[in-house]
C-alpha cells in the first residue's frame, strides 16, 4: 500500500463515531487522490470516469447519489473490491467514502488537484524533494566534519563500520585530480609527505583550491551538465568559433568562487543584470550551448523547430538547476512529477525571448576609447585623400590588382598566383568555373570594416554561386566574398560562411552578359552595402558582423567563393580588375571608383605628381595613420571578442499546445514558476506579452531564491556525485518520481542548509566534503560489508573511480612532460573540417603541434563526431546532457592506449623525459616513471620486471604499458 499523507493518515485514526461528515479537501480528496485519479481523471480517463471534477461525480447522472449509498456506482464498485483493481480499499477508507457519500457528498476544492499528494505511480506536492529544507541542527557528536556524524550513524545501523584512513600517496592523488583533473607532480607528493604538520591535508586541500586548474576540472563537469558543444548539430553542423567565451566564463567564475546562486543567476539573465559586463553576457552562453537547427523550411517548419527547441532548453534549465525533467510535460501533464502542461508552457514562456547568435562583448569604456580613436584616424585618412586629390580621383584600396597588366598587388605586397584553370590574359584572370582560381599570401594587418570591388564579365548568367572575390580564413571556415547567383538566380549577394551575414539585396537580376562593375562595403557597425555600375543595388541590411579577419589569418581568393575548392564555389568569367579596401567606402567613392575605371594609379606615378611638400605631408600622414592603425588592431582584438551567447528574440506570446502539436494552440499563459515549489510564488505577475528582460530576470530570481529547496540540494548533490563517484542522491539531474532517493536524506539537507548558510560557497563545500573522514577512506574492499552493501551506498569505504577520458590524456601529457598548462583563451582542434553540400563533417586526427598539447577542455568538441581515443573512454556526445558519465570496459580502450596515434607520440615523449631525468640507469628510470605514473615507488617485483623491459624493448614499451595500467586509469 502507498504511504499516505500526513492528512489522510490523521482521517484515517479509529474513533468510536464521527462528529461531523469527512471534510472533502482533507480527507475525500486526498483519498481520490492516492487511489483513484491515476485512472480517472481527465478527458482520457479509464472507462470515461473522471473522479477529479464534481460535475462528473455527483449528481443524478454521476458516480455518486448524494446520500443515497446504493444508488451511487462508485460505492457498488468500491464495496465489491472492484475499485482500485488488483488491490481494493482497506476498511478504514472505505468506511471515509461511504460516511462522505451518507452525508450528502459535499465538495471542496474544484476540480481536485492531482498533484496534491504523493501515489505509489507520481510524486505530489509533498514528495521529498520539493519539501522545504528543514533548520538544521549539527548532530551531537564528537567527530570533528559533521558529514562523518551522519555517514556513521547508517553504518551503525546496519553493523558496519567505516574502513582505515587511506595512505598518504593514494590521499594526494585522489585529491588533486578530484580538485585539478591532473596528477601530483613529484615535487608536490615530496613536499606534502615531508610535511608533518597535523593540518598537512587541510593546507594541501587548500593549495589545490586556488589553482586555476581547480576551475577547469570544474568546468569540465559543468559543460557536461548543460551539454556544451561548439558546433550546431542537426543537418548542417555549423562550427561555433567562438563559442570559447562561455567556456572560459566557467572557469573563471569557479577559481574565484562566486557565489553558487550568482553563477546561476549569470547564466539565465546575465544580459539583463549586468549588461555592460563582458563576463555576464558570456555567461548566457549557457541559454545556447545546446543543439541549434539552421535548416529551417517552411514557417510550420520553423514554428516546430522553434518549439524544440524550448523543449531542449527548458529541460536544461530544469534539470542542470532543479532536478526535474521539465521537458517531459511538453506534450501532456508530466506523468511521474507535479508538473502540468499549463506548467511547462509557462515556463517555457520564459526563457521563450532566448535566440542563438554571436554578439560582440560589450566593455564601454574601452568602446568610448576605440570611438575616439577611429574619429581621429578618418581625420588623417580625409587629410591623406585631401593630399592625394590631385594625383588620384577614386579611394586609395590596400590591395588592387589589374590582371590584365599580371597578378601582382598594385598598391601593396599581396601578389595573387594562379591556381587550377585559371589563366592570364590581356583581358583579365580568365577562370573556367571548374578548377580555376587565384590565391593571395595572408593579409599582413587584420582586417574588420571592409570593401570588396571587382571588374568582371560572367561567361554565363545561369551560374549559381562563384565568388568574384572573397577574403577568407585560410581553411575557407569564415568568409566575406562577392557571390553571383547563389541564392536568387542571376542576382549578386554578399556570400558569408554558412550564409551568416548574407541576405537578399532584392536587386535586379542580371540580363546581358557584359562587363559589370560590383562592389560590396562592409560597415563596421554590421551593414552591407551592394553597389553595381557605381550605384547602390537593391537595399543595404544590417547582418550579424562584421568579421574581425586576424593579421597573418587571412588571405584574398579571386574566382573562388571560399576553400577548399570544388563545386559551384568557381566563377566562370574574366576577372578584368579587384580591389581591397580597409574600410566601408561611401556611395560617393564607390561611384568614384567606378568613373575611375579598373586602372588604378600607381605609387610612383602618385608621388611624382605631388609636390615635394605635399610628399612630406603625405609622408607624415602615411606614418601617422600606420601607428593609429595599429592602435586600433589592438584595441579591437581586446574590444571585439565576440561570443557565441543568448542573442534575444521578441518572445511573443505563449499558448498551450494540445499534445505540443503548434497546429493546436489553446489557451494563452502568462510567464510564471512551478506551482509544485510551494514556498515560492507561481505568479510572478507578468503579462503574457512581457519583455524579453522582464521574463528572464524572474526567473533568475525565482529558481535561486533561498525558499526554492530544489536548488541547493540539486547542487550538493552534483558535488558529491563528483567526490564519491555517486551522488547522495544517484541520478544527479532528476530529483523526480522516477530518480533516485536519497541514501542519506538528513545529510543532504544539512549539507544544503550549510552550503545557502555559507554564501554559497562551492569551494567551502568542496573543503567540506574532501576533508572529511569519509573522503579519506581506503578503497580496499571487505567481504563482511560487500555482503551487506555491494554498491556502498553507506560509504563504508572509498570508491575506486575510473578518470574521465579527459583525465587520461591530460595525465599522459603531463606525465610525458608534454602538457601545456595555459589557462583559457581559444582552444585547439584535432579535427579536420570538410563541408559537403553544406554540412560540415569532423574528421579527427592526431596533431603533433604544441598548441595541441593543452589540457581537453580546451578541445574543439563538435557534435556527432568522433573523438578518437576520448570517445574509447566513454566521452559524451555534447548533442544532451550528460549528468553522469558512462563507464565501460571495452577492448578498443586498450588498444587505443597502446597503439593509437597518441598512445604512440606520448609513449615517445615519455620516454625522452626519462632519459633526461635518469639518464642511462634503467633502474632509476623505472622508479622516476612510477612517480609519474602512479604517485609511489615500484615494489621490488615491478621493479625488476620492469627493468627488464626496458633493457629489451626499450623505455617506450614501458610508458605504453603504464599508461594500460589500471592503476593510472583509476583512482583509489
Amino acid at each position: 500500500m502507498p504511504r499516505l499523507p500526513a492528512l489522510l493518515a490523521a482521517a484515517l485514526l479509529p474513533a468510536p463515531a464521527l462528529a461531523a461528515p469527512p471534510d472533502f479537501d482533507s480527507a475525500v480528496a486526498p483519498l481520490l487522490a492516492v487511489r483513484c485519479l491515476d485512472c480517472h481523471r481527465g478527458t482520457g480517463a479509464k472507462g470515461g470516469l473522471d473522479l477529479s471534477r464534481r460535475d462528473a461525480v455527483v449528481g443524478k447522472d454521476g458516480a455518486v447519489v448524494p446520500g443515497k449509498l446504493t444508488e451511487s456506482s462508485l460505492w457498488e464498485r468500491v464495496a465489491a473490491g472492484e475499485m482500485p483493481p488488483k488491490k481494493g480499499l482497506p476498511a478504514a477508507e472505505k468506511a471515509i467514502l461511504k460516511e462522505w457519500i451518507e452525508s450528502g457528498a459535499a465538495w471542496g476544492t474544484d476540480p481536485i488537484d492531482p498533484f496534491r499528494v504523493t501515489t505509489s505511480a507520481r510524486a505530489g506536492y509533498d514528495w521529498w524533494a520539493l519539501k522545504l529544507l528543514p533548520e538544521i541542527r549539527n548532530p551531537k557528536s564528537e567527530i570533528r566534519n559533521e558529514i562523518d556524524s551522519f555517514v556513521a550513524a547508517k553504518l551503525r545501523d546496519k553493523g558496519l563500520s567505516p574502513s582505515p584512513p587511506a595512505g598518504p600517496r593514494t590521499l594526494i592523488r585522489r585529491v588533486t585530480f578530484d580538485l585539478t583533473g591532473l596528477p601530483p607532480t613529484p615535487e608536490e607528493i615530496d613536499a606534502f609527505l615531508a610535511d608533518r604538520a597535523p593540518d598537512a591535508y587541510e593546507k594541501m586541500v587548500d593549495r589545490l583550491l586556488v589553482s586555476p586548474h581547480y576551475g577547469e576540472r570544474w568546468a569540465r563537469h559543468w559543460l557536461d551538465v548543460v551539454r556544451y558543444g561548439e558546433t550546431d548539430g542537426f543537418e548542417r553542423n555549423a562550427a561555433r568559433p567562438n563559442a570559447w567565451p562561455y567556456r572560459d566564463w566557467v572557469v573563471r567564475a569557479l577559481n574565484a568562487d562566486m557565489p553558487y546562486d550568482r553563477f546561476a543567476r549569470l547564466q539565465l539573465a546575465g544580459d539583463v543584470l549586468v549588461p555592460d559586463d563582458p563576463g555576464a553576457v558570456a555567461a548566457t552562453g549557457f541559454l545556447v550551448a545546446g543543439v541549434h537547427n539552421t535548416v529551417l523550411g517552411t514557417d510550420a517548419m520553423r514554428a516546430v523547430a522553434r518549439q524544440d527547441e524550448l523543449e531542449d532548453l527548458v529541460g536544461s534549465v530544469g534539470q542542470a538547476f532543479l532536478g526535474l525533467t521539465l521537458n517531459c510535460a511538453r506534450c501532456h501533464d508530466h506523468k511521474f512529477d507535479p508538473v502540468s502542461q499549463a506548467d511547462y508552457y509557462r515556463f517555457a514562456a520564459l526563457l521563450s525571448g532566448v535566440g542563438h547568435g554571436e554578439r560582440a562583448l560589450p566593455d564601454r569604456a574601452a568602446g568610448d576609447a576605440l570611438t575616439k580613436l577611429v574619429r581621429e584616424i578618418e581625420t588623417v585618412r580625409a587629410e591623406l585623400r585631401a593630399i592625394e586629390a590631385p594625383a588620384r580621383a577614386g579611394p586609395a584600396p590596400a590591395a588592387a590588382w589589374d590582371f590584365r597588366a599580371g597578378p601582382n598587388d598594385l598598391a601593396g605586397g599581396l601578389h595573387a598566383r594562379p591556381v587550377g584553370g585559371a589563366k592570364l590574359t590581356a583581358a583579365g584572370a580568365v577562370l573556367d568555373g571548374k578548377t580555376g582560381y587565384l590565391r593571395t599570401p595572408p593579409l599582413a594587418a587584420p582586417l574588420r570594416a571592409k570593401t570588396l570591388e571587382a571588374w568582371v564579365k560572367l561567361d554565363s548568367l545561369a551560374q549559381r554561386g562563384g565568388g568574384v572575390v572573397s577574403v577568407q580564413t585560410p581553411d575557407g571556415g569564415v568568409f566575406d566574398a562577392v557571390v553571383f547567383g547563389e541564392n536568387e538566380p542571376a542576382r549578386w549577394s554578399a556570400g558569408s560562411d554558412f550564409f551568416r551575414r548574407t541576405r537578399s539585396f532584392n536587386g535586379p537580376a542580371e540580363a546581358r552578359d557584359e562587363p559589370v562593375h560590383v562592389a560590396l562595403a562592409f560597415d563596421a557597425d554590421g551593414t552591407v552595402r551592394g553597389y553595381r555600375q557605381g550605384d547602390p543595388y537593391g537595399t543595404p541590411y544590417k547582418a550579424n558582423g562584421p568579421v574581425a579577419f586576424e593579421a597573418g589569418k587571412a588571405e584574398v581568393l579571386i574566382g573562388l567563393r571560399h576553400a577548399p575548392a570544388g563545386g559551384n564555389r568557381h566563377l566562370a568569367g574574366t576577372v578584368v580588375a579587384a580591389r581591397l579596401y580597409d574600410r566601408a567606402l561611401t556611395a560617393a567613392e564607390v561611384a568614384a571608383s567606378f568613373a575611375d575605371g579598373p586602372g588604378l594609379v600607381p605609387e610612383a606615378a602618385v608621388e611624382a605628381k605631388l609636390s615635394p611638400a605635399d610628399r612630406a605631408r603625405r609622408a607624415q600622414a602615411k606614418a601617422r595613420l600606420t601607428k593609429l592603425s595599429e592602435v586600433e588592431a589592438e584595441m579591437r582584438a581586446r574590444l571585439g571578442v565576440r561570443v557565441y551567447a543568448n542573442v534575444p528574440l521578441p518572445p511573443g506570446v505563449t499558448r498551450v499546445l494540445a499534445r505540443g502539436d503548434v497546429t493546436t494552440p489553446r489557451e494563452v499563459v502568462a510567464p510564471g514558476g512551478l506551482p509544485a515549489v510551494r514556498a515560492l510564488r507561481p505568479d510572478f505577475g507578468l503579462a503574457p506579452d512581457a519583455p524579453d528582460a522582464a521574463r528572464r530576470k524572474a526567473l533568475a530570481e525565482w529558481v535561486t531564491a533561498p525558499a526554492n529547496p530544489l536548488f541547493a540540494r540539486v547542487a550538493v548533490n552534483r558535488l558529491w556525485h563528483h567526490h564519491f563517484g555517486t551522488g547522495l542522491v544517484e541520478t544527479p539531474s532528476d530529483f523526480g518520481f522516477n530518480g533516485g532517493r536519497p541514501s542519506h536524506p538528513e545529510l543532504l539537507d544539512w549539507l544544503a542548509a550549510e552550503f545557502v548558510g555559507k554564501g554559497y560557497s562551492l569551494k567551502h563545500l568542496h573543503r567540506l566534503l574532501v576533508t572529511s573522514v569519509t573522503y579519506r577512506q581506503q578503497s580496499v574492499p571487505r567481504a563482511e560489508a560487500l555482503k551487506v552493501d555491494a554498491d556502498n551506498r553507506l560509504l563504508w569505504r572509498a570508491k575506486p573511480r575510473r578518470l574521465e577520458g579527459e583525465a587520461v590524456r591530460d595525465a599522459m601529457l603531463a606525465a610525458a612532460g608534454l602538457l601545456d598548462r595555459t589557462v583559457g583563451g581559444k582552444g585547439f582542434s584535432d579535427y579536420r573540417e570538410r563541408n559537403f553540400n553544406g554540412t560540415a563533417y569532423y574528421d579527427p586526427f592526431d596533431p603533433d603541434e604544441p598548441a595541441a598539447q593543452r589540457r581537453s577542455l580546451y578541445r574543439f568538441t563538435p557534435r556527432g563526431a568522433n573523438p578518437g581515443l576520448l570517445d574509447a573512454l566513454d566521452c559524451p556526445d555534447p548533442a544532451a546532457a550528460a549528468p553522469r558519465r558512462a563507464v565501460t570496459t571495452t577492448p578498443l580502450q586498450a588498444l587505443s592506449l597502446w597503439n593509437g596515434a597518441f598512445a604512440l607520440r606520448t609513449a615517445d615523449a615519455f620516454a625522452a623525459r626519462l632519459e633526461r631525468e635518469a639518464p642511462g640507469d634503467a633502474g632509476k628510470q623505472v622508479e622516476r616513471a612510477w612517480v609519474l605514473a602512479f604517485a609511489r615507488p615500484p615494489t621490488p617485483a615491478e621493479r625488476e620486471a620492469a627493468v627488464r623491459l626496458v633493457r629489451s624493448a626499450g623505455l617506450p614499451a614501458l610508458g605504453r604499458a603504464l599508461f594500460n595500467a589500471n592503476e593510472f586509469l583509476t583512482v583509489g
